[in-house]
């Protein structure tokens, strides 16, 4: 038996632990054909540099297209803010205008009532006398 603490007894769970850390490992059978990815070119050809660029070039002016139908769109949309919020202030004056107008009909309608009945009183009168 040892005295030390960290000294181990041949046998023990501690030393075959650490035994089979540094055992080599046995060569695993080949099973599965390895193949390489394959290599890239390097640079592309004179071809396609110049299909890309067309590409891009095509991008560009739609890009710049959209641009300016989004700013037509966006001063349209202002055009009719506009229009709209003139349009909201004549139906304003025609509303007003037509309170008048309900104002005096119904003044008028109010005094030929009143004639109406002064008529008929009237007339009731003068089958009287």
């Amino acid at each position: 038996m040892s005295t030390a603490s960290n000294e181990t007894e041949p046998g023990t769970a501690a030393e075959s632990a650490a035994g089979s850390m540094n055992a080599p490992m046995a060569p695993a059978a080949a099973s599965a054909e390895i193949i390489p990815f394959p290599a890239r070119a390097q640079e592309a050809s004179a071809a396609t540099a110049e299909r890309l660029n067309r590409a891009l070039a095509a991008l560009d002016r739609a890009l710049s297209d959209q641009r300016a139908a989004v700013s037509t769109w966006r001063g349209a949309l202002g055009d009719l803010r506009e229009a709209m919020a003139g349009l909201g202030g004549r139906v304003e004056t025609y509303r007003g205008e037509l309170g008048k107008l309900a104002n005096g009909v119904a003044g008028l309608n109010a005094r030929a009532v009143w004639l109406g009945d002064w008529a008929e009183r009237t007339m009731a009168e003068a089958r009287k006398g």
